[in-house]
């Protein structure tokens, strides 16, 4: 009866070492697999590590280029407000010569009709000096008639020479007041001419600055727009980030807990292979009395 309980005893312990080894085979392999897992995890947290080591590199970089854009913005800006001021001061100018050109339009008209009113002087000159003549010929024509007269006459002739000789210096200083005019009139439409040249000047160099800030304005618009890109650009970059950091310290919290997990299991491991050692013992010393 002895023996076969220890029969009994011994297949119920040969049983019981079974159902450990298959659990401890179990147990091996669910290990195996968590050790994969966390080979995987090991992995994945290593690539993460690179990634986000490059995200930053490239976020570092993106704040030297969004510094640098901001550099070239408030440059632009201030070149700006340079083109604006460059651009008024050219208005003013302008202004300035169109109303030189305008003063200049009207002396140029008021010597025109100056020089108008001397010539009607100089014509009805002309004309009296024709009727002086005409005069001059009937007094010869009377005194060819009338010699018993010339003595007479004489005084008349000499006033009337004197007179002649008056209105010819007259004439002769109005032909050089017109002569002057004439002169003046033409430096007046040189000088006019120059004004509207240098006009046409600023007009053309208005306009290229009006095009040039234009052009500015462009590529400030488009360096807001490239400003705001980079910005949002920079914001998902950082949720990003964000999100690895809180997929990093779950991975961590779940490294931890197979830590845990595995010492628990290297424990019963451990307590397995004393009892296994233990039964091994006890089967021996069965055996040993069943010899």
């Amino acid at each position: 009866s002895t023996v076969q309980k220890q029969r009994q005893e011994l297949q119920l312990l040969i049983a019981e070492l079974k159902d450990r080894d298959k659990e401890l085979n179990d147990m091996v392999a669910v290990h195996q697999r968590q050790l994969l897992a966390w080979e995987d995890d090991r992995q994945k947290i290593l690539t993460l590590a690179e990634r986000c080591n490059l995200l930053n590199n490239e976020l570092n970089k993106r704040n030297e280029i969004i510094k640098s854009l901001t550099k070239k913005l408030k440059f632009l800006e201030s070149q700006q407000n340079d083109s604006k001021t460059t651009l008024e001061n050219t208005q003013q100018k302008f202004k300035e010569l169109s109303q030189k050109a305008t003063d200049a339009t009207l002396h140029c008209q008021a010597l025109e009709e100056k020089n108008q009113s001397l010539h009607c002087s100089v014509l009805e000159l002309s004309a009296k000096t024709g009727q002086l003549q005409a005069r001059e010929q009937e007094l010869l024509t009377m005194l060819k008639l009338k010699d018993e007269v010339i003595l007479e006459t004489t005084d008349h002739i000499t006033e009337f020479t004197c007179k002649f000789k008056k209105l010819e210096s007259a004439l002769r200083a109005a032909k050089a007041d017109e002569f002057s005019l004439n002169k003046e009139k033409q430096d007046l439409k040189l000088r006019l001419k120059e004004l509207i040249l240098e006009t046409n000047k600023l007009k053309d160099d208005l306009c290229e600055k009006m095009k040039e800030n234009n052009k500015q304005q462009e590529e400030i618009l488009h360096l807001r727009q490239e400003n705001s890109c980079l910005r949002n650009e920079l914001v998902l970059t950082v949720e990003k980030a964000k999100r690895k950091d809180q997929l990093l310290q779950s991975a961590k919290s779940k490294q931890a807990r197979t830590d845990t997990e595995l010492s628990s299991l290297r424990q019963i491991y451990v307590k397995q292979q004393r009892d296994l050692q233990f039964l091994h013992v006890n089967l021996e010393s069965s055996q040993e009395l069943r010899q």
